[in-house]
């Protein structure tokens, strides 16, 4: 998992007010039971006087948290699940539980470092150990994801999953927007000059290389998301020939369907395999009657979310 998109404002939070003076706790969801509104890695931060920032169950235990929080004798870290009685009287829904680990922060510097991070579009594992209270921060690579055993948990901040955007037009900027916004990682393949001289979205990766160099470099695995979205099928075929026979978790196309049915005919004429040419999205993103660019774009966003959070899913129950 990657960061979640309201993490940055929890620790933008936490710094401003340790570095007021405050005490802060730091609450992260380490495991679930049964239904849960927040996944594994979910964080909120509590001001000694009951503030709190973020959530970690979607809004029915934060306030209980926040007084129980308030009034106790608090150890540097500990892990708490709440219980059955708990979760009925706080209000989860459909008789789910969750643990959760307590920290009592002393001072922002290490927050800074991971917002500082964030910025720079690194990805940092934060691992705290339960029984000594010291937490370590190391850099690591979109393969190494969230993890708890009961004596450390290891959190994840920065981009886990990428976004490999063919061409550099007005739909691309709107993608490439929505999907920082969820904490991708954008890269913008763009060799022709003219579109990518108006390239203006900050923090973003722009490159001049063809799009198969791209798509090799770039997107070949499953956390990677390619969109061939030039509607210039030299470009947009070039992308497609590398990522469909790639392990990337989403290849989509933009066209209408009786463009897309001739774009699947002429790669599988070049030699790729149908069951590879299958996994074409296109028409690429959900059918919500979109027609403006931004439209199209909520689109894509919304069905790679869709597609990601029921893998996820599966993943974390293993069903």
């Amino acid at each position: 998992m990657s960061i979640d998109s309201g993490d940055i404002e929890v620790l933008h939070q936490a710094i401003e007010w340790l570095d007021a003076g405050s005490r802060v706790e730091l609450i992260t969801v380490a495991k679930t039971f049964g239904s849960s509104p927040r996944p594994p890695g979910s964080i909120a931060a509590v001001r000694d006087d009951g503030y709190l920032v973020g959530s970690v169950s979607g809004g029915c235990i934060e306030k209980q948290l926040a007084i129980r929080i308030d009034d106790q004798n608090r150890a540097q870290s500990f892990a708490h699940e709440i219980s059955d009685d708990e979760a009925r009287k706080f209000g989860l829904p459909c008789g789910g539980r969750i643990e959760l680990v307590f920290e009592a922060l002393s001072d922002s510097s290490a927050l800074k470092q991971i917002v500082s991070a964030i910025n720079d579009r690194k990805r940092l594992a934060r691992t705290i150990d339960l029984k000594s209270g010291k937490a370590t921060l190391e850099e690591v690579d979109r393969q190494v994801e969230f993890d708890y055993n009961g004596n450390q948990l290891r959190k994840i901040f920065g981009p886990g999953w990428r976004v490999l955007l063919i061409g550099a037009g007005q739909l691309s900027r709107f993608v490439a927007q929505f999907a920082q916004a969820l904490d991708y990682d954008v890269i913008v393949c763009e060799p022709r000059a003219e579109f990518a001289g108006a390239w203006n979205v900050e923090g973003s990766t722009l490159t001049d290389s063809l799009p198969e160099e791209a798509v090799l470099q770039y997107a070949t695995d499953h956390h990677s998301i390619v969109l061939a979205l030039t509607h210039d099928p030299n470009l947009d075929d070039s992308a497609l020939i590398e990522a469909l026979p790639s392990d990337a978790f989403y290849v989509g196309a933009l066209g209408s369907r009786a463009n897309n049915a001739r774009r699947k005919k002429r790669l599988t004429g070049i030699g790729l395999d149908e069951s590879d040419v299958s996994r074409l999205h296109g028409p690429v993103g959900l059918d919500i009657g979109s027609r403006s660019a931004a439209e199209i774009a909520i689109a894509i966003v919304a069905e790679i979310v869709q597609l990601r959070n029921a893998f996820e899913r599966e993943h974390r129950t293993g069903r």
